[in-house]
């Protein structure tokens, strides 16, 4: 990946001299990859906005990512970005196809809405009988969601693969009308109250849980003798 940082100094700390015991190394990442591809065949990638995901939180300095590209004639490319070590410079490797994510699960937050449940009513507190049938209620009912008829929400999540979402109106439906078989009276009234409360942008959001899925393209002749430097927003990075 060519940055403007390229030629930035990397700092070392010298044991041999107590009065500086940093010593300067001057470095240029981009020329010593341009030697290694001396001669090479170059095709220029652009890289597809938003498409970046890791199988690690986005705060993890050493992990596996994944972006898109496309060539000018608009076929797709995964690039896989890497390293082993902290100290390691990034790995990039280009495939010919694309990526999706495959949810694994989609599950409710347990420990969150129990908590939540505790704070809020102090005065008139729920049994843990009570909480702990909610629980399995909601549960039963997220078992029959689907993806695809459950809205995404903008809320940010400290890794890729965990993505948050609201309950549909049908299941809210079915756990309101069967939280009459747990709470009843003002009970009722508050967790209904409750579940409106937080079913937008609170504790009863739902967690799906993705992993990635390369889709590999065949190769074509040209592709499998080249070696590629792409491009992308003054950005370079290798494909072998």
């Amino acid at each position: 990946m060519k940055t403007p940082f390229d030629q930035w100094p990397e700092y070392e700390y010298d044991r041999a001299h107590s009065s500086k015991s940093v010593r300067s190394m001057e470095k240029n990442d981009f020329q010593e990859f341009s030697a290694a591809h001396c001669g090479h065949q170059l095709e220029y990638l652009e890289i597809v906005e938003n498409s970046f995901v890791s199988e690690e939180d986005y705060t993890e300095p050493v992990k596996t990512s994944y972006f898109k590209a496309v060539n000018r004639e608009k076929e797709k490319f995964v690039i896989k970005q890497f390293r082993e070590t902290i100290v390691e410079p990034l790995k990039y490797q280009v495939t010919p196809g694309d990526y999706f994510l495959e949810c694994l699960s989609i599950e409710i937050q347990s420990k969150e809405i129990t908590q939540q449940l505790e704070v809020e009513f102090k005065l008139r507190p729920f049994s843990q009988t009570q909480i702990s049938t909610f629980l399995k209620l909601y549960r039963r009912i997220v078992r029959k969601m689907h993806i695809k008829n459950l809205e995404r929400i903008s809320e940010e999540s400290a890794h890729p693969l965990e993505i948050s979402y609201r309950m549909d109106d049908i299941s809210l439906f079915y756990l309101l009308r069967n939280s009459r078989n747990i709470f009843k009276g003002q009970e009722y009234s508050d967790i209904e109250n409750f579940i409106y409360r937080h079913k937008d942008d609170g504790v009863l959001l739902l967690k799906a849980r993705y992993k990635i899925q390369i889709t590999e393209r065949v190769k074509t002749k040209k592709e499998a003798v080249s070696a590629v430097i792409c491009v992308a927003d003054k950005k370079v990075m290798k494909k072998e």
